[in-house]
């Protein structure tokens, strides 16, 4: 039996794929987060925070795909190194909200550049209506996901 082949479960498998291709996609990147000497957790929270400043923690966990204790030492750490900042809520001053400084807004936005580039040249193997199919396939699988007792 080959390795190769492309008629097993696995290799059809939704699942599978999603997770291959964003392991592989994002390996190739966050060597070049790494490089920029950022670990790929605070990388996560400056692009959530790049068009979102002033989030609370717990949403920026859920886009960031952390748990929210890991999240919150995740920006302590970021905050001691200047990358971002943590400010009362406007409405409610119990709630804490996540801010980029100023240097973490230029690495975020020099980064974001990156980002773009990355993901252009991985879609540039596909046609321009591949590429918005396959992610508006995506936002709606998320969706449809995200709702209460749509599970095993």
């Amino acid at each position: 039996m080959s390795e190769t082949r492309d008629d097993t479960f696995v290799s059809g498998y939704l699942l599978y794929l999603l997770a291959a291709s964003s392991e592989e996609a994002s390996a190739q990147f966050h060597d070049h987060i790494r490089a920029q000497g950022l670990r790929v957790p605070e990388w996560r929270v400056l692009a959530c925070l790049v068009d979102n400043d002033a989030m609370m923690i717990t949403r920026l966990a859920k886009l960031s795909l952390m748990e929210q204790s890991r999240m919150t030492r995740i920006v302590d750490q970021m905050d001691a190194r200047g990358l971002v900042t943590r400010v009362a809520d406007d409405k409610d001053k119990r709630r804490v909200r996540v801010r980029l400084t100023d240097a973490g807004r230029a690495l975020a936005e020099s980064l974001v550049t990156d980002a773009r580039t990355h993901e252009a040249r991985l879609l540039s193997a596909l046609a321009d209506t591949d590429a918005a199919r396959i992610k508006g396939v995506l936002r709606t699988l998320l969706d449809v996901l995200d709702r209460p007792g749509e599970g095993v």
